[in-house]
């Protein structure tokens, strides 16, 4: 049985590492195999970036995947899991970082929306 305390670790890694591997630029390199990012100017003149999913067949999984943030989500929490019942030495410092990421990242926006940026 979990303690909530791992528990919340396990989550604020999850959330970290899906946003990570989602959104985030510095991992855009492992979404291009899978991914082309068009900008495209709407109606009302904003730009919006829509994602065009290449290839067939696994390409096309793995892309999908990595465009939907709850399909990731449940894969990074599955190894995140995995990784601290199978190598807790290897993966605690891991989900402990990314938690930390994870917390730091809630405290900057909502000082951001506070602040009106």
């Amino acid at each position: 049985m979990l303690s909530w305390f791992i528990f919340m670790l396990l989550g604020l890694a999850t959330f970290r590492l899906t946003r990570l591997l989602v959104f985030d630029d510095i991992t855009s390199f492992i979404r291009a195999p899978f991914h082309e990012e068009r900008e495209e100017v709407t109606e009302d003149e904003t730009i919006e970036v829509i994602i065009y999913i290449k290839g067939k067949g696994l390409r096309r999984f793995v892309g999908e995947l990595l465009s939907c943030h709850w399909c990731t989500g449940i894969w990074c929490a599955a190894i995140l899991y995995a990784g601290l019942y199978f190598l807790p030495t290897i993966f605690f410092p891991i989900i402990v970082i990314l938690s930390l990421a994870a917390v730091s990242s809630i405290v900057q926006t909502w000082v951001s929306s506070r602040n009106g940026e």
